[in-house]
């Protein structure tokens, strides 16, 4: 496996980053990370496209880009890989109208072959999508050893629209997939959270889907706005300070991130389902603890069968994360760099939402709020 990175900023232009070698092998995949004013200029896509006419473009709008070891807002993040023996599928759905995202996650899938299917890289609209039902879908249409990861597309803090273009330029409603086919590429994935609990644990007594209307009988608007106090004002955008840990009592906790806000019933919408009869708390940010969550994170990709510093890293972190960190943002993808080593590329970005199994887990998960990192490492054919 061949990388080479590339950053595009108005004041710039394009120019050459830290993974700048050469590629003498044939650029299979092109990853397009950047700001929603950025990606979706057809100019854009007709640049790319004639510059790699045979590779798999991926493109999505974000919350901030990550390019080898810094963190930047309006630039385009520009990863290309050349693989040696492994082969690339890919698919993408645009969400009809009335179908739900499980559906669509579904029939996302099944564009898939999944003879010598080895993961599937996901990328998804982040505004119009229940992430939980996508990967649901996903999981229950693919075979159950196959590695499913990704995340879902940002647009800042602006909540407006998220973009995602597979080989084309990118629009709304999108969910696209990459299959990586082949026994010669590993994958491994990492994810870890770093926020502190804080408040009682409260009942999910009323729910439908991702919309929560109330906790312990009591409209969940009102009870987040008491503890947000001087931040309530703020909603949704303050929401990724304080997101919302869930726990069924059997299972590991997951954390959700506000998207949403209805002042009318009193409702919630967060970026996965919270379930009826789960429990809820509030989290607030510890700086040093998110920063470490980093470290577990990566830490973790190394612990799974074949886990060695890898070839190229997907860095996919939450908004939220980003707006608490704010000036040591940074300081997250460096951590990770210090763990793997100078051989492994870093590219990435900022999310309304990370897909990945937890660890140990039998299949993935919808996260929010955490560090979530996909590794691939090719061996030698």
């Amino acid at each position: 496996m061949e990388v080479g990175q590339q950053k595009y900023s108005t004041v710039a232009g394009w120019e050459k980053t830290g993974a700048s070698s050469g590629i003498s092998g044939t650029i299979d995949l092109v990853l397009v990370f950047g700001s929603p004013d950025l990606i979706q200029s057809p100019s854009l896509y007709d640049e790319l496209r004639t510059k790699y006419p045979h590779s798999t473009i991926l493109m999505n709008s974000t919350a901030g880009e990550i390019n080898d070891m810094t963190v930047s807002d309006n630039t385009l993040s520009l990863t290309a890989v050349s693989f040696e023996s492994t082969t690339l599928r890919s698919a993408s759905v645009h969400i009809l109208p009335g179908e739900s995202s499980y559906d669509a996650g579904a029939r996302l899938a099944l564009q898939l072959d999944p003879v010598e299917l080895n993961n599937v890289l996901i990328i998804s609209d982040g505004q119009h999508v229940n992430g939980s039902e996508l990967v649901k879908g996903l999981y229950q249409s693919l075979p159950k050893n196959i590695i499913i990861s990704g995340g879902l597309a940002g647009d800042g803090v602006k909540f407006s629209k998220t973009l995602v273009g597979l080989n084309d330029v990118p629009s709304e409603n999108c969910i696209a997939a990459i299959g990586f086919y082949g026994s010669n590429i590993t994958v491994t994935c990492g994810t870890a959270g770093g926020w502190d609990p804080f408040g009682p644990e409260r009942l999910v007594t009323r729910s439908a889907g991702n919309v929560l209307y109330e906790l312990d009988g009591k409209p969940a608007l009102d009870i987040y706005k008491t503890y947000l106090g001087e931040y309530a004002g703020q909603l949704p955008s303050a929401g990724l300070l304080f997101p919302l840990s869930i726990r069924n009592g059997k299972s590991t906790s997951l954390v959700r991130t506000i998207l949403g806000v209805n002042e009318e019933d009193k409702s919630l919408v967060f970026a996965g389902n919270i379930p009826e009869g789960y429990y809820a708390r509030l989290m607030k940010a510890s700086l040093d603890r998110l920063i470490v969550g980093a470290s577990q994170a990566a830490q973790e990709s190394l612990l799974q069968p074949g886990g060695t510093p890898p070839d190229l890293a997907i860095l996919i972190s939450c908004v939220g994360r980003k707006l608490v960190l704010d000036q040591r943002v940074e300081e997250e993808v460096e951590i990770i760099k210090s763990v793997y080593g100078n051989s492994t590329v870093l590219t990435g970005f900022y999310s309304y939402g990370e897909i990945s199994p937890s660890f140990n887990s039998e299949g993935p998960e919808l996260h929010n709020q955490t560090m979530t990192i996909t590794t691939f490492t090719e061996r030698p054919s």
